[in-house]
């Protein structure tokens, strides 16, 4: 393993996704490296539309890692240190490809502008992208062994992506993309060009309120799926209590959900991490 390729990748994600950077601090060695691996490879994927100007590039970039993913030659690809370390950890931990390969073909829905039509169509998406990610930080934590985190990683990934949208919901407005189910700003009202134009309103913060209560929900199911599951393993939810603290937030700051509240800075997390994981194990 390149140890060089592995530090890259922290790096990397200390820059791009700064709340799962700092749940790998809870996680130790070697198992840190392989957790940090693929909340990497997640981090650039979910940020491609950031870095494109139209969708196809984009499909270009995505194609590019499933190709790293299925390619018998990597030479090539291991010149990229996230993907190097990234092919170290499926190595060394048995990570399923195929689960990889969904993730990526979840994310196709960033690259383009149609709203995620329902609740379902959200709660799949969030199972393909967040959901896999405690999943197989999980296996990490089990020696590469299969394990079966099941309701703890479904419903704290839905709980996630619900929390991670609404926080980036004006980032998401102002470029013309709704993450959120759209099923539920209809059935109060809400039109699309209020939401692109910034517009708040009563409807609006009905929505809200109902997708803060579908959040709650499922991290109080996750909450007691986790404590059912092996000490060696819950360390790779730790994560659940960040979002309980940001999903207070939302829920206290009743103010214009196009402008969230700042997040806690790093110390309390790390704090609130740390405690948690000594507590869980």
């Amino acid at each position: 393993m390149d140890r060089e390729s592995f530090a890259r990748a922290a790096e990397a994600l200390r820059k791009s996704d700064r709340e799962r950077y700092l749940a790998t601090l809870v996680l130790n060695g070697a198992q840190r490296e392989a957790v940090t691996a693929l909340y990497a490879f997640n981090a650039d994927v979910a940020s491609i539309r950031d870095r494109v100007s139209e969708p196809a590039p984009g499909e270009m970039r995505l194609q590019w890692w499933d190709d790293a993913l299925t390619g018998t030659r990597h030479g090539n690809v291991r010149q990229n240190p996230l993907a190097d370390a990234l092919l170290d950890t499926i190595a060394a931990y048995r990570i399923p490809v195929g689960t990889l390969q969904r993730l990526l073909g979840a994310r196709r829905f960033d690259l383009y502008d149609d709203p995620m039509p329902d609740l379902d169509s959200f709660e799949g998406y969030a199972g393909e992208t967040s959901a896999t990610l405690y999943q197989l930080a999980a296996m990490v934590l089990n020696g590469g062994d299969p394990v079966e985190p099941g309701d703890a990683a479904g419903h704290l990934g839905v709980a996630h992506a619900l929390i991670g949208h609404m926080r980036a919901f004006g980032f998401h407005a102002a470029r013309g993309q709704i993450f959120l189910p759209w099923s539920v700003f209809a059935a109060n009202g809400v039109r699309e060009g209020e939401i692109f134009s910034g517009t708040d309103s009563e409807g609006l913060q009905a929505a809200f309120g109902q997708l803060q209560e579908l959040a709650r929900g499922h991290l109080d199911k996750a909450r007691s799926a986790v404590a059912a599951l092996p000490g060696k393993v819950r360390p790779a939810f730790a994560p659940l209590t960040l979002l309980e603290a940001e999903l207070g937030t939302l829920e206290m700051q009743g103010t214009n959900p196009f402008s969230p509240p700042p997040p806690l800075p790093d110390w309390r997390r790390i704090l609130q991490l740390v405690w948690w994981t000594w507590r869980n194990r």
